[in-house]
């Protein structure tokens, strides 16, 4: 009989330690830490770390936009966004180089894809592609996986209508309407543009003009203008502001930043020329950064409607995706007269083009 009911005792003790394991029960539950564990038994896992809720962005984009980029993306996903905004596109690849070592950011945003090649082609960027970015017209998608295209703008010339019907109107000078009225010498001094060594927009400017013209006639425009020209600012938008103050009579910078400040006030217009270039804004993944999951998931976020919505009214640029109406003040894209534009022969060709761009115009 005493056998018996060792038996059964033996039998319930087995049977309610594998019912506790069974259960779920986490190894911090006051229940299974008190609970016999048989000498077979084997430690429990350890609890998983906690998934990061931080995300280091640098942002080649204006202030007020990164700032409500990183407010919207708290609210939707709840990962805290720390940034560094850099004055161009220029900036924060050249930043990225010099902290490969130790990469200090998990996400590079802003600027056009010319600047996001390099950096992919040395390796400083993770292979990642969206699948929201499956709906989207190839040209904005890298086939490589390093890079995603998520908005699109167009050149431009800011016009201050102020000093110019003061100033040059008298003269009979008329409203430039194509980059080849730029050239004229009632500009000299006037006129402010932005570096291709640190602006994505300063680029693409001089890449058009040897796109529109030839390499030969392309380089001749740009000693000409370089004459009128009264300094290169390291940031496309520094033009506007400039500009828009009264400081210069013209400049050159993207249409959808000119628009912008003329809602706010300014005696500025915007002129799109014809055979204008446009960029496809970036946005890549910095490899090596401590929070890659929320890199992804940035990427991802950044693509779907809502955003892509609230980016468009925001800096009125074009939204990639094709669900989204152009913003507001802005010619629409399919009467914008594009330039003929190689962007993966201007990616090529960026290193030589800046360096050659830098002797011609000296410390300007």
């Amino acid at each position: 009989m005493l056998k018996k009911w060792i038996g059964a005792l033996t039998a319930f003790t087995l049977v309610s330690v594998v019912t506790l394991t069974g259960c779920g029960t986490n190894s911090t539950s006051p229940t299974t830490a008190s609970a016999p564990k048989p000498a077979e038994t084997k430690e429990a896992p350890k609890d998983t770390p906690a998934a990061s809720k931080k995300l280091t962005v640098y942002a080649a984009l204006n202030e007020d936009d990164i700032v409500q980029i990183q407010k919207k993306f708290k609210e939707d996903t709840g990962i805290e966004i720390e940034y560094l905004r850099l004055s161009g596109a220029g900036e924060a690849s050249t930043r990225i180089q010099a902290e490969k070592a130790s990469p200090k950011a998990d996400i590079f945003v802003g600027g056009s894809v010319e600047f996001y090649e390099p950096l992919a082609s040395q390796g400083l960027l993770e292979k990642y592609s969206s699948p929201n970015a499956k709906d989207l017209d190839a040209q904005f998608n890298d086939p490589k996986g390093f890079w995603q295209g998520w908005y699109m703008g167009v050149l431009g010339i800011v016009l201050n209508k102020d000093r110019f019907k003061k100033e040059l109107e008298p003269k009979g000078i008329k409203e430039p309407k194509t980059w080849d009225d730029l050239l004229d010498p009632a500009y000299k001094g006037l006129f402010i543009t932005s570096n291709p060594a640190t602006a994505g927009g300063g680029y693409i400017f001089v890449a058009e003009q040897l796109f529109r013209l030839g390499e030969d006639k392309g380089w001749d425009y740009l000693k000409k203008l370089n004459d009128n020209v009264h300094h290169y600012t390291p940031a496309a938008g520094d033009g506007i502001n400039l500009t828009a103050t009264g400081e210069f009579v013209a400049g050159m910078s993207w249409a959808h930043d000119i628009v912008k400040s003329a809602k706010q006030g300014y005696p500025i217009q915007v002129i799109v020329p014809e055979q204008t270039a446009f960029e496809i804004g970036g946005v890549g993944v910095v490899k090596g950064g401590a929070n890659t999951d929320n890199a992804k998931k940035f990427v991802d976020w950044l693509l779907t409607k809502p955003v892509g919505e609230m980016n468009t009214k925001l800096s009125n640029r074009y939204s990639v995706r094709k669900d989204v109406a152009p913003p507001e003040g802005m010619i629409k894209i399919e009467d914008v007269k594009l330039v003929k534009y190689d962007r993966e022969k201007a990616a090529q060709m960026k290193a030589d083009v800046v360096k050659k761009f830098t002797e011609m115009t000296g410390k300007k």
